[in-house]
């Protein structure tokens, strides 16, 4: 199958994005979410940002506290040298029991005529301000609805990974609407439209007992309410997505059923992007499925960065039969491809 990777990748980087505050740097610029809206092509970027360092070796983490009256972003400091500090992982730190995230994120939007040279804006669309965004906002996934356009983002707190809804008309102002699917829960893409009256979302639960990391549906009628959950499709042993799979790109309606591009892992964390193809009326039943991955880790920002060999994507663009895929590579910038729906769809191999 032929790939297209952008001339230009990587088309956002973390030098082009500024920080929230003179005092912190940004980090990471990736996982945006994807739309058209008045003409331009709208990226909705996750901004991992930390403190900047002092160059005194310790690590300086921030959080959002919400004990007082207002919540207020507090920095804590951490030595690497003391053994109660595990910062072996660049994501994470681990002090006396508890986890702690190097970085906060926000959402900022970044603005394009071409959809391949962006203009990021230089304060964040939405940002944290609640208990259940203490450690940031991750991940998200735009759908429009007629002229309504419904985000829905990673909420991370000490108290886990939530989903919450945002809804805005115009991209100024943002109706946080809260917490949609409670912890530990990611990875939710909500259809363009209504199926037999309901509002329709792949989700992923994560399940660390008996069953693996896999994609689920469920139904509601106002976006606030869900139930109707079915199992999707799981991880598949010895194949590309063997570890934990989720949803990625928002549905997209073809003749043949619902394309999902999703992105699977394997153990070493190696991400890739695949397809599956869901029945228009029942989309938590699968029609056939990617049995290699439409794009793997080559590039070298993709095999290189804050976490090497990720390719993660949030949004998707169709133009006849064009689909231009929107990625974070190695969780660090942002890149495009283009590729074929057809020749996606002709790919699969069905599903008995």
């Amino acid at each position: 199958m032929l790939v297209k990777r952008f001339a230009e990748n990587p088309i956002i980087t973390p030098v082009d994005v500024p920080p929230s505050r003179p005092d912190f740097e940004v980090v990471c610029a990736f996982n945006a979410g994807v739309t058209r809206y008045h003409g331009e092509i709208l990226l909705l970027l996750r901004v991992a940002e930390r403190p900047r360092s002092l160059g005194d070796g310790i690590v300086r983490v921030p959080v959002l506290d919400c004990a007082g009256s207002s919540p207020v972003v507090r920095v804590y400091a951490f030595d690497p040298l003391d053994a109660s500090n595990d910062c072996r992982d660049p994501r994470i730190i681990i002090a006396d029991g508890t986890v702690f995230l190097t970085t906060l994120s926000h959402l900022r939007l970044a603005r394009s005529t071409d959809g391949r040279h962006f203009t990021v804006d230089p304060t964040p669309a939405l940002f944290p301000d609640s208990a259940d965004e203490a450690y940031g906002l991750e991940d998200p996934r735009i759908t429009e609805i007629d002229g309504v356009y419904y985000i829905v983002y990673k909420s991370v707190a000490p108290t886990g990974i939530s989903v919450s809804l945002a809804v805005t008309r115009d991209f100024l102002t943002f109706d946080k609407k809260g917490l949609i699917f409670a912890p530990e829960n990611l990875d939710v893409c909500l259809f363009p439209e209504k199926i037999d009256g309901h509002f329709i979302a792949l989700h992923r639960p994560v399940s660390r007992n008996i069953a693996g990391l896999n994609i689920w549906s469920a139904a509601s009628p106002d976006l606030l309410h869900w139930g109707g959950h079915h199992y999707v499709m799981g991880t598949r042993a010895g194949m590309w997505d063997n570890a934990r799979i989720g949803g990625s790109a928002i549905p997209i309606k073809t003749e043949r059923g619902w394309l999902e591009i999703y992105h699977g892992a394997t153990p070493r964390d190696v991400y890739c992007l695949g397809a599956v193809l869901l029945d228009l009326h029942a989309p938590h039943h699968v029609l056939a499925r990617s049995t290699q991955p439409l794009m793997q880790p080559e590039a070298p920002y993709e095999t290189a960065g804050f976490l090497p060999n990720v390719l993660f994507s949030c949004g998707a663009l169709v133009d006849g039969d064009m689909l231009t895929i929107y990625y974070g590579a190695a969780d660090w910038v942002m890149a495009g491809a283009e590729l074929s729906i057809s020749e996606i769809l002709d790919s699969l191999e069905a599903v008995g």
